[in-house]
This record gives C-alpha cells, sequence and structure tokens, in this order.
C-alpha cells in the first residue's frame, strides 16, 4: 500500500462483546489493508480479545482507557457480560466519562477518522471540532435500523411509551412483521440511564458522516433502499461479518471434553441452548426452560452463565435441583464459557435455542442451524419477527410479561428439528449458508468500506 494513503483509522465500540467483536474484525481487516488502527476500549475488554498475527503488530494498536468508578457499578466489571439489565445505566455513566481521557488520545494523535457505536453521542460534536470524520457502525441489522427510524423520531419523535414500539413503523414499506412485543419494550427500558438509547443513537446518526451497518443487500434489499431515504447521508454495508474458526483458537480442554459428549451423538440430532451474555430470566423461567428441554426427548447442550442474573441467583441455582443428575443421559449442562461456533458447527447440532442476538444468529445461519428463539432486551425481539416463520419459531411467550411454559419450549423445539412441518425452516436455514457464511461477501464489503474511508467522501460537518 503506498504511503500516501495510509491512514490513522480509530475504533471506539460499545462495552458489550456483541459489539466489541464486530468492531475488532473491522479493525484487523483496516488493518491488513495497512492503515494504522488504535483500537480504542478498557483494559478487561481488551485483554479479552483474541490474540492478532505477529504481522499485525504495527498496524494494529490497542488503546487501554481505564473506566472510571461510578457509585452502583460493582468493582472491576467493564462489560455488559457481567451485569444484570438493572445495572447497565451505572456502565452507561461510566462510559460516558471517558469522553475527557478518549478526547485527550484523540488531540495527540494522527487519528483522522473514527468509527463509534452508538453510545458516545458526544463523539461526533467533539471529534469534528479536531478535524476528525466520524463513522457510526450499527452492529444490528438494517431492518433493525429501519425500525428505530430517521434521527428526527429518535430524539424528540412521537414514541414515548414502550406500546408504540409495538406496531410497524409508517415509514417501512415493503412487507414485514417487525415490532416489539410489550415485555420486550418495557424490558429494554430498564437499561436506560438518563441519557436514553434514542437520544444516543439519534445524535450519533445526526451528527456522524457515514453508516456503515452489519449486513447487506442479498439477505435485506428492501431494508438498506428505506433506510438510505430515511437517513439522507452514505449508508454502507459491511457485509454480516461471519467469523471463520480460524479466528477463534481453542488452547485448552474445554473443547475436547464439548467434542467427545457431541462425537456420541446422532447427526443433527442435538439441540444447542445459548442465551448470550444478557438475557436475564427469572429463576421461574429457567426452570421452565429446563423441564421443556428435558420434554422434548432431545439431547441437548445448555450453556448455563455462572454470574448473577435476575433476582442475584447464582448461575448454579437457576437449574433445578437434581435436574443435571437426572438428564445426564440427555443433556450437558455446561457453566463455563463455550467456543460457540466450533460447537455450531459440529454436525451432530440439528438447532440452536437462541436468545436471537444479531451475532449469535449470524453464526448459527453462516453454518446452517434452524432457530429456536427466546428474546432478551435491545434488538433480539426485531431479529426473532425477521427469522420466525423463515429459518426457525419463536417460543410462544405471554406478550405482556413474556412468560412461557415447558410445553411451549418443548413443541417448537420438536417443531423445528423433527417434524414434517419444520423440514421448509430446516431447508432454509441451510440455504441460509450462501449469505450468512459468505467470506467473498465478507470481502467485497469490507474493501467498499475501506474505500470509502480511503477516498474520503463524507463532509466534514461543522458543529
Amino acid at each position: 500500500m503506498d504511503d500516501k494513503v495510509k491512514l490513522h483509522i480509530a475504533l471506539f465500540p460499545w462495552l458489550a462483546y456483541g459489539h466489541i467483536m464486530p468492531f475488532f474484525q473491522v479493525a484487523k481487516f483496516l488493518g491488513e489493508k495497512g492503515h494504522y488502527v488504535y483500537f480504542i476500549s478498557t483494559p478487561n475488554n481488551i485483554n479479552r480479545l483474541p490474540q492478532i498475527p505477529n504481522n499485525l503488530s504495527s498496524h494494529l494498536n490497542f488503546v487501554q482507557l481505564p473506566l472510571p468508578h461510578v457509585q452502583g457499578l460493582p468493582q472491576g466489571v467493564e462489560s455488559t457480560a457481567d451485569l444484570p439489565i438493572q445495572k447497565v445505566p451505572y456502565l452507561k455513566q461510566a462510559h460516558d466519562l471517558l469522553q475527557f481521557p478518549l478526547i485527550n488520545f484523540l488531540k495527540c494523535s494522527q487519528v483522522t477518522w473514527i468509527i463509534q457505536d452508538f453510545a458516545s453521542y458526544w463523539l461526533p460534536s467533539a471529534a469534528t471540532q479536531l478535524g476528525i470524520k466520524t463513522v457510526f457502525f450499527s452492529i444490528f441489522s438494517a431492518t433493525t435500523c429501519c425500525f428505530f427510524g430517521p434521527p428526527s423520531d429518535l430524539i424528540d419523535g412521537h414514541r414515548q411509551k414502550p406500546e408504540d414500539f409495538t406496531v410497524v413503523p409508517e415509514w417501512i414499506n415493503f412487507d414485514s412483521n417487525i415490532k416489539l412485543k410489550l415485555h420486550e419494550a418495557t424490558g429494554h427500558q430498564e437499561c436506560m440511564d438518563s441519557v436514553s438509547d434514542f437520544y444516543r443513537v439519534g445524535t450519533v446518526l445526526k451528527d456522524c458522516g457515514a453508516l456503515i451497518v452489519r449486513s447487506c443487500p442479498e439477505f435485506e434489499p428492501e431494508a438498506f433502499t428505506v433506510y438510505r431515504k430515511l437517513l439522507e447521508k452514505p449508508v454502507l454495508p459491511v457485509s454480516l461479518l461471519p467469523p471463520s474458526l480460524q479466528d477463534y483458537t481453542v488452547t485448552d480442554g474445554k473443547w475436547q471434553v464439548l467434542k467427545d459428549w457431541l462425537d456420541n451423538k446422532k447427526e443433527r440430532s442435538v439441540v444447542y441452548v445459548a442465551l448470550g451474555t444478557e438475557l436475564t430470566l427469572s429463576q421461574e423461567l429457567m426452570h421452565e426452560l429446563a423441564y421443556g428441554l428435558e420434554k422434548s426427548g432431545l439431547p441437548f447442550v445448555w450453556v448455563v452463565k455462572k454470574g448473577p442474573l435476575v433476582e442475584g441467583k447464582m448461575g448454579s441455582d437457576q437449574v433445578p435441583l437434581g435436574f443435571e443428575d437426572r438428564v445426564s443421559g440427555q443433556g450437558l449442562i455446561w457453566m463455563d464459557w463455550a467456543p460457540q461456533l466450533r460447537i455450531l458447527a459440529h454436525s451432530s447440532v440439528g438447532g440452536f435455542l437462541t436468545h436471537s442476538g444479531w451475532s449469535s444468529v449470524i453464526e448459527a445461519l453462516g453454518l446452517g442451524r434452524p432457530l429456536i428463539m427466546l428474546t432478551g432486551g435491545s434488538d433480539t425481539g426485531l431479529v426473532a419477527r425477521m427469522m420466525h416463520g423463515r429459518v426457525g419459531l419463536e417460543i410462544d411467550r405471554d406478550e405482556g410479561d413474556g412468560s412461557f411454559t415447558s410445553e411451549s419450549v418443548a413443541k417448537s423445539i420438536g417443531r423445528v428439528l423433527i417434524e414434517t412441518e419444520g423440514q421448509p425452516l430446516r431447508a432454509n436455514a441451510w440455504a441460509m449458508r450462501e449469505i450468512f457464511g459468505n467470506m467473498e461477501l465478507r470481502t467485497k464489503y469490507l474493501e467498499e468500506v475501506a474505500g470509502f474511508i480511503e477516498n474520503d467522501n463524507t463532509p466534514n460537518l461543522t458543529v
């Protein structure tokens, strides 16, 4: 790469693993292109990242900003993965205090572009004053972006109550059932601080020079068309950023234990169950989920997180007493970090019971696995609506409080993995590998994003 087009580019993701990893993928690509890249986060989050190849070390620099302490945030916590949803507002307050060390770093750096996340609503105007251009990287789908709408509606729009988000927005002019259920819209309010997520996103969208979206027109062409009209500024797909198994090395014996268990099961017979780092269920609902897995009669691997959930219970308390022993011939309860991509790639896995996080859905469909869907906060309900009846089914839940029964869990698993009516879902999920697992598409769209930045196409907005 010619010296004159080597740029200094910073990336600053929100403090959540599902945000940090896609940003890290983009950072690595830009470093491989020969740009000088600065990946900015807190020490614990940076220490959790996979190792980079030696040839990247001179181009990908990690900038550690210690997270300021705020009252209410447990000591040493730097990520949503380590918090129940009710404490996420304190993490946002601490994150906002990173404004000052971040701007000090930018002042002393040669950075001319920064790729940022939704939470740092104060960054575009500050960056503009330093002559730095901002790109907002939305790690959500284009359909989710459409649902939340243009900056004007997000900042001071008519949707103020949870009920307002339970209908398809008027600007979505393509056939879609994209809306939240009441329990999802209500639950999301719990993770907001005094500055709402809508205000954060709206302000970033208003003030940034361009937007890149973790999706591609091959999957959702209408959403890209509508969103470009809503935003009236450049909107670029960055691809679905499917991870590759080579990106994640497993160096200990944990994978071998799981592999040995999976090797003894029939092809496509196992339900893999993982609810992500942020979905919190009450103990009662965790028990319903457990009994539903048992009633399905299918073998399962269930990843249960150890951290405190709703009600302050630990992971081990979330599984019914004696359950693990009772289902030892049928299921494996895994209370540790799990190599999700390797599990999904195993030939014995037939479906994925998921919280419907966009990253998890991308991993599953990249390997052709159909979905059985619960939902948490953020965009997970919207992802589930997109995928329901297409490549999987949502578990029936009460619209108001989100409760469900073991029978609805078992029934959904059976329909998706075994029954004849689920055959189209299984076939569609398998066909989705052509888009969701397509590494050529990933390279193509990453090249286009890099080219956009290199050609310096965005206006330098004035404050």
